[in-house]
């Protein structure tokens, strides 16, 4: 908007400046050259029967069969786990297999006849069977599945090559960009519907999700088709509808090509994901966080925990906020991970860490996360006393304590018996059972210890101290208020 507000400003005063001399033909021209501007920036196409024709040979629709046990009297089918379902399996009569169908959509991405849809289309699926465009049915085999990103790739045996279409450059898509959706919309067939990108970097529930929103139509059926782009590339899968019915009410999401480019890849030549693995618990910095650390802005990732594991063995420490990752600024802990489950198993990166307000260049060799577990603490157990401090009730955790609790006998800390309901610890989300571990970034074993983080804020200025607190064995950072 920027150069066309430019542009437009210029002929403006351009034509002020003629207006006297000329005017019929300054009237014409600033006419004709701002149709020019805004049909080169914003003209729908003429048709997109072209795209169309050129995209649906590429587009299949697929059948999955699933078996499923039925009574064979015809009494009502309950969801699984239904007690109602129990009760008439037990008492209401024999049962019998039956077949149960689903549809869905795909595109093919080889000659060779690789497709790709989503992983709940064929999710449990006996049969997979896919029809293309011109009528023609083929079995279908599953190569692999990514349920984190709801993406599967199969693979069907064709005689001849076929045709197929390839992924773009989804980060170079613009919010009112012109893109078309190619599916089976309700099990009508093959069907096409236009749109626009309504919205970028969306995210419903998974932690790799990066949408695309588009009002064009998009309905059951259609999961797994493809969006493209107006040169007929691959920008997202159509995967999601946001309703209050079930049907199209133009708020649709796709996932983005970009991510599915990388996961497409992984699972042809392994059959599963392999994706990066930091080692590390994370979490966002709030900005009453930020005013606790005396940083000036809420960026990067919190560390919280640093299991057995690639980050342990290059020295990253809980309290680090990573800024950088393999050369690139960390914004938040959702852009750390993606950036690392893209980044190759085994790789050698660079992080930056600001430990203690200065900075830290580690080299970290990662892991693969699908193999990753493990947890790891240390420390000696303190003397049990009891004390109100800042709306809480609290004590040193014992070994006894801490055992019951499902933590290591050897974990340091101070174990939260009480809290206040009109303090500000309640309303942070601090709860009896939490138990702190740090306080300003430095362990604490001691109700000693936090009443010197304390004064330490304090001194400094602060309005928070920051603390570690776990729930439940879950390490979380919680700004609290000294005042």
């Amino acid at each position: 908007m920027t150069s066309v507000t430019s542009s437009l400003a210029t002929e403006t005063r351009l034509g002020r400046g003629l207006a006297g001399l000329f005017p019929a033909v300054v009237l014409s021209v600033a006419v004709a050259l701002g149709a020019g501007l805004f049909s080169r920036a914003y003209a729908a196409p003429d048709s997109f029967a072209d795209l169309a024709e050129m995209v649906s040979p590429s587009v299949v629709n697929i059948t999955t069969t699933t078996t499923v046990t039925a009574p064979i009297d015809g009494r009502p089918i309950f969801p699984d786990g239904s007690p109602f379902g129990d009760l008439f399996k037990d008492f209401g009569g024999p049962q019998e297999p039956r077949s149960s169908n689903a549809l869905g959509s795909g595109f093919v991405i080889s000659a060779d006849g690789y497709i790709v849809t989503n992983n709940h289309v064929i999710e449990d699926a006996d049969q997979i069977e896919v029809e293309f465009f011109g009528g023609e049915r083929m079995p279908a085999k599953l190569v692999g599945t990514d349920p984190k990103t709801d993406i599967a790739l199969l693979k069907v045996e064709a005689s001849d090559a076929l045709p197929f279409v390839k992924f773009g450059d989804s980060d170079v898509m613009r919010v009112g960009d012109w893109v078309l959706a190619v599916g089976n919309p309700l099990g009508q067939g093959f069907s096409v519907s236009a749109g626009i990108i309504s919205a970028r970097n969306r995210e419903l529930s998974g932690t790799y999700d990066d949408y695309l929103q588009t009002d064009a139509a998009i309905n059951r059926g259609n999961s797994g088709g493809p969006l493209f782009n107006l040169e007929g590339d691959v920008i997202g899968v159509n995967t999601a509808i946001l309703s209050p019915n079930g049907g199209s009410i133009g708020i649709g999401f796709s996932m983005a090509s970009n991510v599915v480019f990388k996961v497409v890849a992984q699972l042809q030549e392994f059959g599963g994901t392999r994706r990066g693995w930091l080692g590390v618990k994370i979490q966002d910095i709030t900005p009453d966080m930020a005013e606790a650390l005396g940083l000036r802005n809420a960026r990067g990732a919190m560390v919280t925990d640093v299991p057995t594991g690639p980050s342990l063995e290059a020295g990253v420490k809980a309290g680090d906020i990573i800024t950088r990752f393999d050369g690139g600024e960390v914004r938040n802990s959702r852009d750390l991970v993606r950036r690392v489950g893209d980044a190759p198993v085994g790789e050698e990166v660079d992080v930056v860490v600001l430990r203690n307000g200065d900075e830290v260049k580690l080299k970290v060799t990662l892991g693969q996360r699908e193999l990753a577990e493990g947890e790891s603490d240390t420390g000696s157990a303190p003397v049990p006393t009891s004390r109100n401090l800042l709306g809480m009730t609290l004590e040193p955790l014992t070994p006894k304590t801490a055992g019951e609790m499902g933590l290591p006998s050897s974990t340091e800390g101070l174990v939260i018996t009480e809290v206040t309901t009109d303090s500000e610890a309640w309303q942070r989300g601090l709860r009896a059972g939490d138990v702190i571990t740090e306080a300003g970034q430095r362990p604490v074993a001691s109700l000693r210890d936090l009443d010197a983080r304390i004064e330490e804020a304090r001194a400094a200025g602060r309005k928070s101290v920051l603390l570690l607190i776990r729930r439940e064995g879950e390490p979380r950072f919680v700004a609290l208020p000294v005042s």
